[in-house]
């Protein structure tokens, strides 16, 4: 059983930053891919970024390309999501995800485990 806590969301300007971090508890997490979702209102979830258990490939989606960056510690069973030059259609509740099968493939195609998510709010 994995736990996936979100911190770091928050209300910031466009053109700003912000980090978010998912302190995952388990045993296993340096085996398990792990990645980030967002919701927006109104709109389907979308697999936002998703990195590999040994950190040696990384999946984002083309709307954040080049602006946000993943990453792990595999030490401190946390990863991270570095928001860059954030836009107003950033603006969701973005949920860490993890996934036993190693792969950000199989992370994309439906996790097996959910954080209950944080909200970010870009203004324009």
């Amino acid at each position: 059983q994995v736990q996936l806590v979100e911190s770091g969301g928050g209300l910031v300007q466009a053109g700003g930053s912000l980090r978010l971090s998912c302190a995952a508890s388990g045993r296993s997490f340096s085996s398990y891919a792990m990645g980030w979702f967002r919701q927006a209102p109104g709109k389907e979830r979308e697999y936002v970024a998703g990195i590999m258990w040994s950190g040696g490939n990384t999946y984002y989606a083309d709307s954040v390309k080049g602006r946000f960056t993943i990453s792990r510690d595999n030490a401190k069973n946390t990863v991270y999501l570095q928001m860059n030059s954030l836009k107003f259609e950033d603006t969701a509740v973005y949920v860490c995800a993890a996934d036993s099968r190693g792969s950000t493939w199989y992370l994309g195609r439906g996790p097996d485990y959910w954080g209950q998510g944080t909200q970010v709010t870009v203004s324009s």
